[in-house]
């Protein structure tokens, strides 16, 4: 029986290195030797596109090097669950995660990767006044715990000022590592959208070129977030717009498209082929560009002549023009000023969509600000975004039982709009969201707010606690204004914190006493269910997979993912009551029958000795079930 140590990959996140050099060696076999890359062999099979000027365009920054580094390196931490904090724990497909979103995207590499949508964040726009998380290569979890105040000498949190000297380097420094670990997640038709202002932009579509290549960028949106003018610009200019920068997993993607209006069809000449509507034929090209679409159209009966725009010409050939005509579907205008337009019959448009316009108005920041007032009758966060806006999105890229990801939270507009826009279209959507417990400062004027809210919910002063709270009261609100909807608006509670299998850590003054210490490896006071989920993270398995209990000789056995796997924590498995055990877990297996190879996992301190857990490796293995761990 195999005993897992926090050093096995199985006990890790996904190994992103191991997985590119495997990916690697399968292309390039010959490249490699003795198990190691030939770096001039694979030269020599790349040819001329290896760049190895000294001078290369593209972002740099101090660090950078790093950036990639940290978003290779697996997490050993784990996520807990928090049943009592969530919402319909049975049933929901949602997952609300407390922790610092680097190292929650690195454990949601094995059960996740490629199978998000829509990834859509809403990052700290460094304007000087947002917290820029650090992180530290050497102990993630560690400084995580400090940064969120749940360890001892906690780390105090500040802002990124424009005085630091590293203003762009520490935002480049944070958001790197998160995109490039998010990109894995992504469906292989997704989509990612990243919201920015004038701020960091241009920094932003460099860096997004560099992690997810530059021919897969769809569109930098323009969004109006303000609906009036800005009184307080000190240059006179109101700067009324934020960017929501688009780029796609793989090329071939397109956005669903906004529905046609189809109050502009009618049929006022009773035209026996149905509906239509007036359409301009101006072209888009110039004489220069295109002269075979300057000509003079003329009118059949009047002889009017109708000549081309200079800047446009028009849509269709000469030839093209007169079959229009003879077919009568070219409108010409009463006034010789005027411009003839074409009849386009409702019947003959074959998307019943048009293009999403990459200007997007008619909501604003405001409405976002008048939400949250009303679900909590304070203003808790400052500029929240509409919950139309991002809900607009969702509807044109996740339809049903797609995963929606948000690993920058905040006040959980990314929920609350997921949950009302499968309301409103009776689907079944799913989203992550990932929030950082960032601590709120009651003496911070800005904070104030936010922390006496907490205060009076009795909960810890963190945004995250908002954030939960608000997919509350919005899951709520969803189900009062739509009472036949029986879609999914609850959430499952999840929590950063140090992996529940002990790390190896020797007192070099006290080795027996650490010995002994360590003959359990499993951290004390941490439950069995947190033990099962820290399974199934490593396994690669969803944590809203099925679980079935089982008492089989007085001991709980619990089956995942239909029998995937099969885990047992109890203690004192004697020499008594293995073979009853054993015999109750293998009739459980052959009655599932699960389609994948099964691993069953004990806790090692639970067999009374080693001869229990000999006999109940061989029983299983007897069996067809060879695949048998410890913890």
């Amino acid at each position: 029986m195999e005993k897992l140590n926090l050093d096995d990959p199985d006990t890790k996140s996904a190994d992103i290195v191991a997985e590119n050099i495997e990916a690697l060696s399968a292309l390039f076999p010959e490249a490699f030797t003795e198990g190691r890359i030939d770096f001039d062999v694979l030269k020599q099979l790349l040819g001329g596109a290896v760049d190895e000027s000294s001078e290369k365009y593209g972002l740099n920054w101090h660090g950078k090097r790093r950036s990639r580094q940290i978003a290779l390196t697996p997490s050993a931490g784990t996520l807990l669950p928090y049943p009592e904090d969530s919402v319909d724990w049975d049933t929901t497909q949602n997952l609300m995660i407390e922790g610092d979103n680097l190292e929650v995207l690195k454990l949601l590499q094995k059960s996740y990767a490629s199978k998000v949508k829509l990834i859509y964040i809403d990052p700290p726009y460094n304007t000087g006044k947002d917290f820029v998380y650090p992180d530290d290569f050497r102990d993630s979890i560690k400084n995580y715990l400090a940064l969120t105040g749940q360890a001892e000498n906690g780390r105090k949190t500040s802002s990124n000022t424009d005085a630091s000297g590293r203003f762009h380097t520490d935002w480049l420094n944070m958001m790197y590592p998160r995109l490039k670990a998010a990109r894995n997640l992504l469906h292989h038709s997704g989509v990612v959208l990243v919201s920015c202002d004038d701020t960091e932009s241009a920094n932003l579509r460099a860096m997004m070129n560099d992690i997810f290549g530059e021919e897969n960028f769809i569109a930098q949106f323009v969004w109006k977030a303000r609906q009036f003018t800005d009184a307080r610009a000190k240059t006179n200019v109101s700067t009324d717009h934020e960017y929501i920068i688009a780029y796609a997993r793989n090329d071939g993607f397109s956005l669903r498209g906004v529905g046609r209006d189809e109050s502009k069809f009618s049929n006022p000449d009773e035209d026996p082929r149905g509906d239509w509507m007036s359409r301009s034929i101006l072209g888009l090209a110039t004489r220069e560009q295109r002269p075979n679409l300057h000509y003079d159209i003329v009118e059949p009966g009047t002889g009017r002549i109708f000549p081309p725009n200079p800047s446009t010409g028009w849509r269709y050939s000469k030839e093209k023009m007169a079959e229009l005509i003879s077919e009568g579907r070219i409108l010409f205008p009463r006034n010789d000023d005027g411009r003839p337009r074409e009849k386009k019959f409702r019947n003959e448009m074959r998307s019943e969509f048009i293009a999403f316009r990459s200007i997007i108005d008619g909501v604003h920041t405001a409405d976002g600000t008048q939400e949250i007032r009303s679900l909590f009758d304070a203003d808790l966060f400052p500029f929240p975004k509409p919950t139309g806006l991002i809900a607009s999105l969702i509807e044109q890229v996740a339809t049903d039982g797609d995963i929606v990801l948000d690993f920058f939270a905040g006040s959980g507009t990314t929920g609350h709009a997921l949950i009302k826009q499968s309301a409103a279209d009776e689907l079944r959507r799913r989203y992550i969201l990932v929030q950082l417990p960032e601590p709120l400062d009651p003496t911070n004027r800005e904070q104030k707010v936010a922390a006496d809210f907490c205060d009076r919910l009795d909960k810890p002063r963190n945004i995250a606690e908002l954030t939960k709270e608000r997919l509350r009261r919005a899951a709520r609100e969803v189900q009062a204004d739509n009472p036949n909807y029986k879609g999914d608006v609850g959430f499952r509670v999840y929590k950063l914190a140090q992996s529940n299998i002990r790390a190896w850590e020797p007192d070099m003054s006290d080795l027996e006493g650490t010995l002994l210490q360590h003959s359990e490896h499993l951290v004390p006071g941490r439950t069995e269910q947190d033990v099962l989920y820290e399974l199934l993270l490593k396994l690669g398995l969803d944590l809203c997979v099925p679980i079935e209990k089982r008492e089989i000789a007085g001991k709980a056995v619990h089956s995942i993912g239909a029998g995937a796997l099969m885990v047992c924590l109890a203690d004192s498995i004697s020499r008594d009551t293995v073979e009853e055990l054993a015999n109750g877990i293998v009739a459980w297996h052959k009655e599932l029958a699960p389609a994948v190879d099964t691993r069953v996992v004990f806790k090692d301190s639970g067999f009374a000795d080693d001869v229990a857990k000999t006999n109940m490796a061989a029983i299983l293995d007897q069996n067809g079930i060879d695949d048998v761990r410890s913890l």
